[in-house]
């Protein structure tokens, strides 16, 4: 991972977490960039004006958004690397690792061309946070790095470069909610917050399942393996669909007209990520891994053959947005900006992504999304 970030952008690979340049408000203190004696997002990073194409500074605001967007993109690149090592396609785009046959092989019972489709999800992630962290430097202001909290163990199996990680793809578990919740046409969780999607895979959610080969013992039986590919599977939409709602959640506090421009620019690429893993994840066979229980339902069977299940609707569903009042509308949900952050911090702690990362980790990415959900758009 490192010598990727090294190869493409060594002007930010070696980077330091932020260091303090403004004084903050108390519950912000010990990180990131701020106003002095402003309220959040209050101060230009650099100065001169925030128009369009402008090579001058951006708010702080517009710099703790990209600052967790940053990080966010660092993370996925890295569970993103991994799957690529074992299932995808190692080359100079996406170097490390040398590919794992059997598990590869049970990737592409559910398309032939699973191996591709990983390779290219990782090298986007991988161009979103180089990219993401040259801007940030181009208008003065702190990049993010997360490599002092690389030291998570990962598989050992063959294919796997066997480097230290930030996160653990191998205790995971999957809300696969989403699943009805962009086929619901009568609930949307921005007017139903507190309304319950019902899980694709409910045994996901229930438990911690590996979704990578932990060594070569997990090749085998034939069974138990599939379950990890299908596990995998299932877990590429649901990473997915939380950068599908990110973006445009973040996108709403923005002041830089071009701070705006690359958040609806990356977001988009998510979505077309998730629409492709959700199609992936329907093509899973129906099993159960004699090993542990984990069975994956017929989705198109009883008592799932309904619209909230079918595979094959992987286009959103519309459902009501803004207003009841107003017509249905095909949109992605949720994209209620309050609180974001926090929010996707608690989505990825909770799918067990993070187990083993330190509380100087936990503090950091905390920190990182205070800030972010800080922020607040100036006219």
């Amino acid at each position: 991972m490192n010598e990727v970030k090294n190869e493409l952008s060594p002007q930010v690979a070696n980077v330091s977490p932020t260091r303090r340049a403004f004084p903050r408000r108390a519950f912000l203190r010990g990180i990131g960039l701020g106003a002095a004696a402003l309220g959040p997002g209050a101060a230009l990073i650099g100065s001169a004006s925030k128009a369009f194409g402008d090579s001058s500074g951006i708010t702080a605001g517009d710099a703790a958004l990209l600052r967790f967007a940053a990080a966010a993109e660092i993370l996925e690149t890295d569970f993103w690397v991994q799957y690529n090592e074992l299932g995808g396609i190692p080359d100079f785009e996406v170097p490390g690792g040398t590919g794992n046959p059997a598990y590869t092989a049970a990737l592409k019972v559910l398309d032939g061309d699973m191996d591709q489709y990983i390779h290219d999800n990782t090298e986007d992630e991988l161009t979103h946070e180089v990219f993401i962290n040259a801007y940030l430097v181009s208008k003065g202001a702190q990049p993010v790095h997360l490599n002092q909290f690389r030291t998570l163990p990962g598989s050992t199996a063959t294919g796997s470069s066997g480097k230290l990680r930030l996160t653990n793809l191998m205790q995971l578990t999957l809300d696969t909610s989403w699943w009805t919740r962009y086929r619901a046409r009568f609930f949307n969780p921005d007017l139903d917050p507190t309304f319950v999607f019902r899980q694709a895979v409910p045994d996901l959610h229930n438990g911690q399942f590996t979704a990578i080969p932990r060594t070569d013992a997990d090749l085998r039986p034939q069974k138990h393996l599939q379950a990890i590919a299908n596990t995998a599977a299932f877990h590429f939409p649901t990473i997915e669909q939380g950068g599908n709602s990110l973006y445009p959640s973040m996108a709403q506090r923005a002041t830089s007209v071009e701070v705006l421009r690359i958040l609806i620019s990356i977001g988009p690429t998510e979505t077309m990520h998730f629409q492709t893993w959700s199609d992936k994840a329907g093509n899973a066979p129906p099993l159960t891994d004699p090993t542990n229980g984990l069975t994956f339902p017929d989705l198109n069977a009883p008592p799932f053959d309904t619209e909230n299940f079918q595979t094959n609707l992987i286009m959103p569903e519309p459902c009501h947005f803004l207003s009841r009042s107003l017509p249905v509308c095909s949109v992605i949900r949720p994209t209620k900006t309050n609180g974001i952050a926090m929010g996707v911090v608690k989505f990825l702690t909770d799918m067990g992504l993070f187990i083993g990362q330190s509380p100087a980790f936990f503090s950091f990415l905390n920190q990182l999304a205070q800030e972010a959900d800080a922020a607040r758009r100036e006219c």
